[in-house]
């Protein structure tokens, strides 16, 4: 057995959306990290189909936005649950209402390229076969018998986690209770002989769908369909065959498809892990919880996860996190998991054939047509309306604080043409102070930015911001608004820790 390497500050366990995009993070902040992907070469696969207009807030925040938009078209599909749409409610608050159509395999090429600049060392084809860990640091143990050794560890690699497996949490949930094939197929049918086809079939199949020139690829289409039962092991993809079959039993044709790209299978079982973090080992992504597709919320979820963790353990690694911090990304992000565990069963209910679904989506499209509704379902979808629930509030807060905290605050333009997502490319906290320079992060300025700026009226947005300055972390969630100095000293404590000089 090879003997175990220096220590490195953080090893990710899985080179997908969610462990890039971690691999980023802590990047930013200078942190050593290895990302150990089993796979020797990207599969290609696009299982995630793009980005909700909270992950396109990401992309934005720090600097990515513009390659995501060089390579993906935009969408503005309001409601998209269950198979009811809508059109995009008014006024929501966000800069970007719309959706990025971004296949998973151009996101990962993406997400590796920028954390390969910034200096992630990414090792592929490495299988992870056990850890253990100590007081200390993660002993980590390759398929191949070698062994690393690190600080933390992470945990992004998918619903089968080897990690999660082997921390031995628990992973209750709902098992599968219908199954369905997915894949990439080379067709020749006539396109209007496919619409025809598809239109029919979906008005009592909504888990049947086909969608011709995939991804801008003549001739290749996504192909969809329902499974012939639950299979015990869905990591075997299905036949050419067993495709083609299930096709001509559901749509009456298979489509003359031929030549697969991929073929795959999935369930609707969903489950989540009952902790995110054992001592120095952290989840993420599918590998802390998994859920139907319903939605197109698994890589954004997986996305924002890594996206609320990376400065919490880039904290911890650099010595400065208070107490508590790095345990607030499971009180945090858990309670969001479940939440789309919940509305993704409630979809999956929607997308049955029987007469009771039927009548569901029949309603549920009468009631979208209210704003109220429309715009609590898209934001849910979206992810635009998390608020975190940061406990006790700071002195001074009255009735829990200001409507704004716990959310993410929004791009807004600043004067000289700036805008607030420009200043965050970097992962620090920042300060937006509209008092004229009254506040100072003085103790705190190698964590936090101080912006003394205003506001500029957004005519693109109904939202207002009304509030004397504003404490934002990392991640844009605001924690603290306010004018009072010993508020915001308090407030700085509480999430960036003691202050230098002190």
């Amino acid at each position: 057995m090879t003997g175990v390497c220096s220590t490195v500050d953080v090893i990710v366990v899985g080179g997908g959306p969610t462990g890039l995009m971690l691999a980023c993070e802590l990047r930013l902040h200078g942190v050593g990290v290895v990302v150990l992907e089993r796979l020797a070469e990207r599969t290609g696969e696009s299982r995630g189909r793009g980005l909700h207009a909270r992950s396109v807030e990401i992309m934005d925040q720090r600097g990515l936005l513009e390659r995501f938009l060089a390579v993906s078209e935009k969408f503005q599909v309001g409601g998209l649950f269950g198979g009811v749409m809508a059109a995009w409610p008014d006024g929501m608050d966000t800069a970007h209402p719309y959706g990025l159509a971004t296949p998973q395999a151009v996101s990962e090429r993406l997400l590796e390229e920028r954390a390969r600049e910034l200096g992630a060392e990414i090792r592929r084809g490495h299988e992870v076969a056990g850890l253990g860990q100590d007081a200390d640091g993660v002993d980590v143990e390759l398929a191949d018998g070698t062994r690393l050794r690190s600080r933390y560890l992470v945990g992004c690699d998918g619903g089968r986690s080897t990690v999660r497996k082997a921390l031995g949490v628990g992973f209750p949930g709902e098992p599968a209770a219908v199954e369905t094939l997915i894949g990439d197929l080379e067709f020749t049918e006539d396109r209007a002989k496919v619409a025809e086809v598809v239109e029919r079939v979906r008005r009592t199949e909504q888990r049947f769908g086909v969608v011709p020139d995939v991804d801008g690829r003549r001739g290749v289409a996504r192909m969809i369909v329902p499974a012939d039962g639950v299979t015990e092991d869905r990591s075997t993809p299905p036949t050419l065959e067993e495709f083609k079959a299930r096709l001509r039993a559901v749509a009456g044709t298979d489509f003359g498809a031929h030549s697969p790209h991929w073929l795959s299978r999935f369930g609707d079982a969903t489950r989540q892990a009952e902790r995110y973090r054992v001592g120095r080992v952290l989840l993420a992504g599918d590998a802390a919880h998994i859920h139907p597709p319903t939605g197109g919320q698994g890589l954004n979820l997986g996305v924002q996860d890594a996206f609320n963790l990376g400065w919490k353990l880039a904290a911890e690694v650099d010595g400065w996190a208070p107490e508590g911090l790095l345990d607030s990304y499971h009180a945090e992000r858990h309670p969001v998991g479940a939440r789309v565990l919940a509305n993704t069963r409630a979809q999956m209910t929607l997308l049955g054939a029987e007469s009771g679904p039927t009548a569901l989506r029949e309603l549920l499209t009468r009631l979208m047509e209210f704003e109220e509704v429309n715009r609590y379902i898209t934001g849910m979808i979206t992810a635009v309306d998390v608020r975190y629930d940061f406990g006790a509030v700071l002195p001074g807060d009255r009735d829990g604080g200001h409507e704004l905290l716990g959310r993410r605050l929004r791009d807004v333009p600043l004067s000289g043409g700036r805008r607030l997502y420009g200043l965050m490319h970097g992962g620090r906290g920042l300060l937006l102070d509209r008092t004229g320079g009254r506040l100072s992060v003085d103790g705190w300025a190698d964590r936090v930015d101080h912006v003394v700026d205003d506001i500029v009226d957004d005519e693109s947005s109904e939202a207002t911001v009304d509030a004397p300055a504003l404490l934002l972390r990392p991640d844009g969630h605001v924690v603290w608004v306010g004018e009072d100095r010993r508020e915001l000293e308090a407030a700085l404590t509480r999430w960036w820790g003691t202050p230098t000089g002190r």
